[in-house]
């Protein structure tokens, strides 16, 4: 069945000016986002997780631009967007986002309910009785009770939770298109991740959006995300639907972040841990950017980057191993037991 693709990056560049000198963030990355698709893209903190999407929306800060490629979102070519009243078409009428941290998204001055329907009569174009009707349905849909109480109360008077809600409600009262959660449950503990977790992918059913899920933590989207996209250093470099990425994972930094999810740790021996750092963006990568922290990496890997390998039409990986002269090097033992036994996300 023949996928319509709602967003095209082609070849994209990011780079930052940081005192004098220039940051690689985002390393010729390409990506088609499907419609009504859950994808989530996963990486280490400083991957470029969070500066890709954010090209989405002409949110990059001042220091940053983007050096190069496209992106197409209904025949418009976002890197072209130089004004705020160009991005205003787009940012958020078109693609929200949802930031892990509730209270730099909320004004503590004023009412929860007075927030949403700001966003209503922006972006919907409805106003006074009927904005207030729409504010307390959204709030009813995020599962917050006593709405009309809530309505009248500050962010202060909120828990973590419930601002999360209400933030993810702000977003989903512009009606956007595409929704982006960025770390949306890294603030929030264990049992609260569940449920924000699950009232996001009923709120994507209920609204029909396609979401992206940005995160660290493999297991967060275990059960949320239809595909999964794997950054390192401003790359993507493996990219499957989420059976795919979990259980046939083709390359070393897959491998290393899947060892490393705490379900697979064993009682009484140390988790696993990625030795050495990402490298340094300041200066050209060569070869395959995770060669210096893999323990198994190839000569090739140190000399020349890898293309991308297809694994099947919807996977592929950027790594030597998948040349077909290349050695065989079995994945670690928690990855083989991964494909076995199954992982426990949230459900």
């Amino acid at each position: 069945m023949e996928r319509e693709t709602i967003l095209s990056v082609r070849d994209l560049d990011v780079k930052f000016n940081l005192r004098g000198r220039q940051l690689h963030a985002i390393r010729g990355v390409s990506l088609d986002l499907y419609k009504g698709e859950s994808l989530a893209i996963v990486g280490e903190s400083g991957s470029g997780k969070s500066v890709f999407v954010k090209t989405f929306m002409g949110l990059l800060d001042a220091n940053g631009w983007i050096d190069g490629g496209s992106i197409t979102y209904k025949g418009d070519d976002l890197t072209k967007f130089t004004t705020e009243k160009q991005w205003l078409k787009v940012r958020g009428r078109e693609i929200a986002m949802v930031l892990q941290d509730p209270m730099t998204s909320l004004n503590p001055l004023k009412t929860i309910g007075a927030q949403i329907i700001e966003a209503i009569e922006l972006h919907q174009d409805m106003h006074g009785e009927q904005a207030r009707k729409e504010m307390l349905s959204i709030l009813t849909d995020v599962g917050i009770s006593e709405p009309e109480r809530r309505a009248r109360q500050y962010p202060h008077e909120f828990s973590g939770g419930m601002r999360q809600r209400v933030v993810i409600a702000i977003a989903v009262a512009c009606r956007p298109q595409i929704l982006i959660c960025d770390e949306p449950t890294t603030a929030l503990d264990v049992t609260i991740q569940a449920q924000i977790l699950r009232l996001i992918r009923n709120l994507k059913e209920k609204y029909e959006l396609t979401t992206v899920y940005i995160t660290h933590d493999l297991g967060v989207v275990a059960n949320v995300a239809d595909r999964i996209a794997v950054m390192y250093a401003g790359d993507i470099i493996e990219i499957g639907l989420c059976e795919e990425v979990f259980y046939q994972p083709k390359h070393p930094y897959t491998w290393a972040l899947l060892s490393s999810l705490p379900q697979m740790g064993v009682k009484g021996e140390p988790l696993y841990s990625i030795h050495g750092t990402p490298p340094n963006l300041f200066q050209e990568v060569k070869g395959d950017a995770f060669a210096p922290r893999n323990p198994k990496a190839l000569k090739i890997d140190f000399e020349k980057r890898p293309p991308y390998f297809e694994v099947s039409p919807t996977h592929k990986a950027r790594t030597w191993l998948l040349d077909p002269r290349a050695p065989k090097i079995d994945p670690p033992e928690a990855v083989i037991k991964l494909a076995t036994e199954g992982v426990k996300g949230y459900d």
